[in-house]
């Protein structure tokens, strides 16, 4: 898939758009002012792959208390202001990478070009972040309702109002939890623009719906070459959210993550418990780091072939299984045992890389 090529900006030491390689995104949820949990949460997100992290500022105390979540970690961090233009220079005196805020909701022209004009110095880009639900009202009377026009047009009035300030580090996103309404929303701006785009469906929901209607409307922009960086905006934990991520890009070929457990289905033809032992070593796999296709077939009939580009995989028979390398049968073994010499091969294999 062609990238839509878009302009370069750096948030901390991550490049963002001009073909650089998409940046997966998250958001604490601990209390800003609340070091320790706001540090290991950060931890734990860089852990699982997350490139870039956001924290909310909604008062002095989150503004004053950066420098000490910065200081402690190496991750680039976002601070997410909202109203008060003092927030975010607060945030800049303590050393944030990013500001998420938008312009026109921080005061007036006085205290935007004071705030503009210090991210400048600071070389702090700005994402101007676009919410269906809470457009302007003057615009949901223009057009009725929240629409691609509407939300690209809220968008660039706070895009004009940076580059009147001559400001162009920035990038944008336009979120709703409508999935169609994002992705012509997207689309729009992409043809609109030529700024790095933050990709988005924001309030998707629990894990269980909002993987769902993430993967549909993120994937189906990445797939058109739209988007440099995305949030997986997930109820719940975090970091769930940077490995769905990650599992979105690997999806799509573009990007290098963990391992890829391809399994079959199954049918009447199965007389192994598949399921049981595909989840043995989903359980097992979750400890590798490393890149590796991993197959777990259900019979003997289209395992080995239709497996055939996976490192390593198993296929299974009456109460037993092949083992096989690359589509190439290595032995038989008894189905007790399967999940055990599936990992000697595993493990034979990342020692390979690791020499």
């Amino acid at each position: 898939m062609e990238r839509k090529k878009t302009r370069a900006i750096k948030i901390g030491s991550v490049q963002i758009g001009a073909g650089a390689p998409i940046a997966v995104q998250s958001m604490t949820n601990t209390k800003t002012t609340d070091t320790l949990a706001t540090v290991a949460q950060i931890q734990s997100l860089q852990a699982a792959g997350c490139d870039i992290v956001r924290l909310a500022v909604p008062d002095m105390d989150a503004a004053k208390n950066l420098a000490n979540i910065k200081n402690a970690v190496n991750i680039p961090l976002v601070a997410d202001i909202h109203f008060d233009y003092r927030l975010a220079m607060e945030s800049i005196e303590q050393g944030i990478d990013g500001l998420r805020l938008n312009p026109g909701n921080i005061g007036d022209e006085t205290k935007v070009k004071i705030v503009v004009q210090a991210a400048k110095q600071h070389h702090i880009p700005i994402r101007i972040g676009v919410n269906a639900g809470s457009l302007d009202k003057v615009l949901l009377a223009k057009y009725g309702h929240a629409t691609p026009e509407a939300m690209v047009e809220s968008a660039m009035q706070h895009v004009h109002i940076l580059e009147k300030l001559d400001f162009y580090d920035m990038k944008i996103s336009l979120k709703a939890h409508d999935v169609p309404l994002t992705i012509a929303a997207y689309q729009l701006m992409s043809q609109t623009v030529d700024y790095p785009l933050h990709l988005g469906i924001t309030e998707a929901g629990t894990v269980k719906s909002g993987v769902i209607k993430s993967a549909v409307g993120i994937g189906s922009l990445l797939t058109q070459g739209i988007g440099d960086t995305f949030r997986i905006s997930l109820t719940g934990d975090p970091v769930v959210e940077v490995k769905v991520a990650n599992e979105i890009l690997k999806s799509l070929g573009l990007k290098e993550y963990g391992p890829t457990l391809i399994s079959c289905p199954t049918c009447g033809r199965c007389n192994i418990n598949l399921a049981e032992i595909a989840n043995q070593v989903e359980k097992k796999l979750s400890d590798v780091k490393r890149p590796i296709q991993v197959a777990v077939m259900g019979c003997v009939v289209n395992g080995p072939g239709e497996a055939r580009d996976a490192d390593v995989g198993i296929a299974g028979g009456k109460g037993e299984g092949l083992v096989f390398r690359k589509g190439q049968i290595l032995r038989k073994v008894p189905e007790a045992i399967l999940v055990e010499e599936l990992f000697k091969e595993i493990d034979d294999i990342l020692g390979e890389d690791k020499n």
